[in-house]
């Protein structure tokens, strides 16, 4: 049995679009955001670029067993494709925790300055 994990996601995964169902045993902890600024991109997928210090990412936090993440590293082709990486992000609440990030490895797609990647859908 792996320990329980908690994960940020900032594109597909999210509630309302194509890949959410990916978490449908995950724990939804809130939306939140990154403490340190990133470069958000949206190109053929989302894109988060850690070496680019443009803004906070704005996202949802699940918490998650092994599995569910071992399956979230083969959708994301976890290290070959996008890499995940552990960072600090803060719940809407002020709540400050520890979560898995997908970041990809090179900047990529048009830059989307607000953070925000996607129009959410809260009724899918």
């Amino acid at each position: 049995m792996y320990p329980k994990q908690v994960v940020f996601v900032y594109g597909t995964l999210k509630r309302g679009f194509s890949n959410h169902f990916f978490l449908k045993d995950a724990k939804f902890l809130g939306r939140g955001r990154t403490l340190e600024p990133y470069a958000l991109s949206d190109g053929e997928y989302p894109f988060v670029y850690r070496k680019e210090k443009v803004s906070p990412v704005c996202g949802e936090i699940y918490e998650m067993d092994g599995e569910t993440l071992l399956q979230l590293d083969h959708l994301e082709q976890d290290p070959e494709y996008y890499c995940r990486d552990q960072l600090d992000v803060v719940l809407e609440d002020g709540d400050k925790l520890r979560a898995w990030l997908y970041f990809f490895p090179v900047p990529q797609g048009r830059l989307i300055e607000s953070g925000e990647w996607g129009v959410y859908n809260l009724e899918s």
